[in-house]
C-alpha cells in the first residue's frame, strides 16, 4: 500500500510536542495506531515501525515524549543517557499528552475516531499499558517488552498495572524469555492479575528473546520472534480495529 508521511507539532498543556506521521495515501476514514517510542527517544526505527502499519492500512502517529527536554534522543549503545532521559517522564503529564494525541487522531478527517489502538516497545510499552487502561477511546492495545508495568513513575504513586480494573480495551502483550529487565515472575505477575480481573488479555513470551527483540538496529534484535510478534500484531488490529477504511 502506498503511503505518506508527514510530521506536525501538537499543542500540549506544556507546549509543542513534535509527532511523526504515517497514513495510507489512499482516501476513506482509517483506522488509526499510536506508536510510543523506547527509552531511546523517536528514532527512526519507530518511524519506520509507524511506516510498516500505514501499509497495512492504519494511520499512525508517533509521538517525541521527550519534547520538554533539551536532550530528546539516545544512542543504542547510550543507555545511561537513555535511562536517563525515561527518568524524565511523569505518568501523568503522559497520559495528557496521550489523551491530547488521540483527540487529535479522533477528529480528523482521515481517522475513524472508533477504531484507535497503540503500540509501544520498551518504555512505549509501558506507556501503552497505561494509556489503555486510562483513555476509554483506545480499542486495542500492542505493548512490547514494557518494562515498569509494576512500578509507578508518578507522584500518585501507582503503577501501570494499578489501573487494570480500568482497562476497556482488548490488549496483546510481548516479552522476551531471556529479558534482564524484566523478570519472568514480573511478566507472570500482570498476566495473574489481567486473568484474575477477567480482562481480554493474552501475554506471549519468546522464551529465548532478550529485551529488545524487535529491533533490528539492536545487537538483541531475534527476526524469528519480531516476525512472529509482527504477525499477531497485525491480526490482532485487524481483529478489532479492522485495516480498511470506513464509510
Amino acid at each position: 500500500m502506498e503511503i505518506r508521511t508527514s510530521r506536525f507539532e501538537l499543542r500540549t498543556e506544556d507546549g509543542s510536542m513534535p509527532v511523526f506521521r504515517a497514513e495510507p495515501q489512499e482516501g476513506g476514514r482509517w483506522p488509526a495506531v499510536v506508536v510510543l517510542m523506547e527509552a531511546f527517544g523517536l528514532n527512526r526505527h519507530i518511524e519506520s515501525v509507524a511506516e510498516r502499519l500505514a501499509r497495512e492500512g492504519y494511520v499512525t502517529a508517533a509521538p517525541d515524549l521527550y519534547y520538554r527536554e533539551e536532550t530528546r534522543s539516545a544512542g543504542y549503545d547510550q543507555l545511561d543517557r537513555a535511562l536517563a532521559l525515561m527518568g524524565t517522564l511523569d505518568d501523568e503529564k503522559v497520559v495528557r499528552d496521550l489523551e491530547a494525541l488521540v483527540s487529535s487522531l479522533a477528529g480528523d478527517p482521515k481517522v475513524d475516531g472508533d477504531r484507535i489502538g497503540v503500540t509501544g516497545f520498551c518504555m512505549g510499552g509501558r506507556i501503552a499499558f497505561l494509556v489503555a487502561c486510562r483513555d476509554s477511546r483506545i480499542r486495542a492495545a500492542v505493548p512490547f517488552y514494557g518494562g515498569g508495568i509494576t512500578a509507578s513513575r508518578s507522584g500518585t504513586g501507582k503503577a501501570p498495572l494499578d489501573y487494570a480494573p480500568e482497562l476497556r480495551s482488548p490488549m496483546l502483550l510481548f516479552f522476551g524469555g531471556r529479558d534482564p529487565f524484566i523478570p519472568l515472575d514480573e511478566v507472570e505477575r500482570i498476566r495473574a492479575r489481567l486473568s484474575e480481573l477477567g480482562k481480554d488479555a493474552e501475554v506471549v513470551v519468546y522464551p529465548d528473546a532478550p529485551h529488545g527483540f524487535f529491533c533490528d538496529d539492536r545487537n538483541t534484535y531475534r527476526p524469528d520472534a519480531a516476525a512472529d510478534a509482527w504477525r499477531r500484531m497485525l491480526e490482532f488490529f485487524a481483529k478489532h480495529l479492522g485495516a480498511r477504511p470506513g464509510g
